[in-house]
């Protein structure tokens, strides 16, 4: 099964709480993700109208698509129950939260699905820390064998 991560997303945010959305996607979209090819620089997560989409999530062209195949950056609607939506849309009016997608992979049924993560931004001094926190969780490690 294909899982995607977006690994910048830990290093540039302090994740709070995390959830598991469905996604909208077409056809050639979803053979794209099955073939690993996405792209997560950029994205974020926004409210409309009391909805949930994910926005600049580049999901390449798939190569054997024919005139259908998708645009690689249109936005995709994320697929949550109601109360998660508020939860949520209730957490980004305080100042500093955003909705960050953390990775996407294929659940048991085959169906696409997508860990979105609300944090808060890290400043410059907490990235620092964790590069530090890195190093040496690699030198125990390097130690240990």
């Amino acid at each position: 099964m294909a899982e995607l991560k977006n690994r910048s997303a830990y290093f540039e945010y302090a994740i709070e709480d995390k959830y598991i959305a469905g996604i909208v996607l077409t056809g050639t979209e979803i053979k794209s993700i099955r073939a690993g090819k996405v792209s997560f620089n950029d994205a974020f997560c926004y409210f409309s109208r009391g909805e949930l989409f994910v926005k600049s999530l580049h999901i390449a062209i798939y190569s054997h698509g024919t005139y259908a195949n998708h645009d690689p950056l249109r936005e995709r609607k994320l697929l949550l129950t109601k109360r998660e939506l508020r939860k949520m849309e209730n957490k980004l009016k305080e100042r500093g939260y955003t909705i960050i997608p953390l990775r996407i992979f294929i659940n048991e049924k085959g169906l696409a699905k997508m860990e979105i993560g609300l944090g808060k931004g890290k400043k410059l001094h907490d990235k620092r820390e964790s590069i530090k926190q890195r190093e040496t969780e690699r030198e125990l490690r390097r130690y240990v064998k």
